[in-house]
């Protein structure tokens, strides 16, 4: 099964009318996996959603959390 069709069922499944950049997810959960550690790539994305979801669910809310989340990952230093 691709990623593309796995990501459309999944969005079906689960009730969103979405459309999904599958390659701006991926490079999210890349940096955080690599800025800050493995782990956070899945809690990344998951906060992303849910905080997108929390802002109205729109693509300007999804792609201004994605925003930011992309700028910390870039600028992270574990203290």
């Amino acid at each position: 099964m691709s990623l593309s069709r796995w990501t459309r069922d999944l969005s079906e499944a689960l009730g969103l009318d979405t459309d999904v950049d599958i390659v701006a997810v991926l490079d999210l959960a890349r940096d955080a996996a690599h800025q800050v550690e493995r782990p956070a790539a899945p809690l990344t994305t998951f906060l992303v959603g849910y905080a997108a979801a929390a802002r109205g669910g729109s693509a300007a809310d999804l792609a201004e959390c994605m925003r930011i989340a992309t700028e910390l990952t870039e600028t992270y230093v574990e203290n």
